[in-house]
């Protein structure tokens, strides 16, 4: 990519106004669509789903606390993994005390849910110093029914609001092979002693929680990502690392979806991958759960589940 056109300093102030303009068409535009997210219908959670945390079970309304809103980072995690998921892990990363007070200044609770066993999340968040809740939910239905485990057998089909055959034409029909885990967030109120899913966003809809995104989005060479415009980065610059353990390495997408970050034993993982994250689990000929690569489908508590589908 050329680096931006050189000029004076008058003919940069006439393109930042003109441009300006712009933004503020979008600002507008934004606090409209704002308004109507505030507006959307709420749904009344009647499954009394069982999570697990560091003091043991706990229900949807205990992720509250003393809080009326609630919002869950659905953090990617298959049982099967040692590790989280490295974009969820960048993005967890960028969470801060400030912020988590700032929400509660609002009545707004946060908490990370994982389908991972409870041992291993608590040993990668003691490994990433993070300080956060992060609950299990682990047995139960809660990542099927918010969409972010995606396995056919289990549950249709249906990733960001679209069922499977909204999804096979844009490319993305592999969700129905297997097992996968999908990155999103939920948003919940409380009424009295009702819980209810007033929202849920998925794919490059998460990045309007901001982060090092937004700020990369004012830079000259922005995410430095091969599907911006103008296309290509500098040859002088090299992939955007992380300084926080273990190494992470951003691994460019070619399709303009959200981005991942590659980890393997502090090198970056060069290979391109279909977005979004393709974390999957290719299901066996034979009886029994499936192990793919580095997931699991975990469906034991799932009533009624034929026994050649539980542990």
């Amino acid at each position: 990519m050329s680096l931006p056109q050189v000029v004076s300093r008058g003919e940069w102030l006439a393109a930042r106004s003109a441009l300006l303009a712009k933004e503020k068409e979008m600002t507008r535009a934004r606090d409209v669509l704002s308004t109507q997210r505030r507006e959307l219908p709420m749904v009344r959670i009647e499954k009394p789903y069982e999570l697990q945390g560091p003091n043991g079970a706990a229900t949807l309304d205990d992720l509250f606390g003393r809080h009326r809103q609630l919002i869950v980072q659905h953090f990617m995690f298959d049982p099967e993994w040692d590790d989280g998921c490295p974009s969820c892990t960048a993005a967890a990363d960028e969470l801060s005390q400030g912020l988590l007070s700032h929400l509660g200044a609002r009545s707004t609770s946060f908490a990370a849910v994982s389908r991972a066993p409870l041992e291993k999340i608590e040993s990668y968040k003691q490994r990433r110093g993070w300080t956060f809740p992060w609950y299990s939910s682990f047995g139960s239905d809660f990542n099927y029914d918010f969409n972010v485990t995606i396995d056919s057998a289990v549950a249709p089909v249906m990733f960001n609001f679209r069922t499977l055959d909204e999804l096979e034409p844009v490319g993305l029909g592999w969700l129905g092979e297997g097992s996968s885990e999908q990155p999103g967030y939920s948003s919940f109120l409380r009424d009295g002693h009702d819980v209810f899913h007033t929202y849920s966003v998925y794919a490059r809809g998460c990045e309007m929680l901001g982060g090092s995104y937004y700020f990369l989005d004012m830079t000259a060479l922005g995410r430095q990502e091969e599907w911006e415009e103008p296309r290509g980065a500098p040859a002088t610059l090299g992939p955007l690392s992380l300084t926080s353990p273990p190494d992470l390495r951003r691994e460019s997408r070619g399709d303009g979806e959200a981005s991942v970050l590659a980890v393997r034993d502090g090198r970056s993982d060069a290979r391109r991958r279909p977005r979004p994250r393709r974390c999957r689990t290719r299901r066996r000929s034979s009886p029994g759960p499936s192990v793919g690569r580095r997931g699991a489908r975990d469906d034991s508590a799932r009533p009624g589940a034929p026994p050649s589908r539980r542990r």
